[in-house]
């Protein structure tokens, strides 16, 4: 392969919304499991949220999703490949991407999380707020002590 193809190929790969349109693989070789992607995506997307069963095995496959992209990725800008090996890698690459994009669009992957951060930011607010109503907002309590500064 050329140069200049290699660059193309690269920049094809990394350009914004190379996604739109494609499909998702219906099956791919990671580290040498066949995983079915299509139907593994289809099956965790029909759902709102990903139940906490699933939440190991989703993350583990973004996690090989996103290896194999680099290893991929990798094998275009080293390896002296042909040409038409590239776009056949640069295919699975956006391919793989599709897949990504899928996955991280999904719904919340961790109430139990989400749950929490939201007590958090209640409390935070709650505090701020009886502060203000005693007259203890963060402007008056950095200054010298209430009601002696002239």
């Amino acid at each position: 392969m050329k140069e200049f193809q290699r660059k193309q190929l690269l920049e094809r790969v990394e350009r914004e919304g190379a996604t739109v349109g494609v499909d998702i693989p219906d099956a791919i070789t990671i580290q040498g499991e066949e995983l079915d992607l299509q139907a593994f995506v289809f099956e965790i997307r029909q759902r709102d949220t990903v139940p906490s069963g699933e939440r190991q095995r989703v993350e583990q496959a973004k996690k090989n999703l996103r290896r194999e992209r680099l290893e991929r990725k990798q094998r275009i800008e080293e390896e002296n490949i042909s040409y038409e090996d590239g776009e056949e890698l640069a295919e699975a690459i956006i391919g793989i991407d599709r897949a990504l994009n899928a996955l991280e669009q999904l719904g919340p992957v961790d109430l139990e999380q989400e749950a929490s951060a939201q007590a958090v930011a209640d409390r935070k607010r709650w505090m701020k707020f009886l502060q203000k109503a005693l007259g203890q907002d963060s402007d008056s309590t950095h200054g010298v002590g209430r009601g002696q500064g002239r």
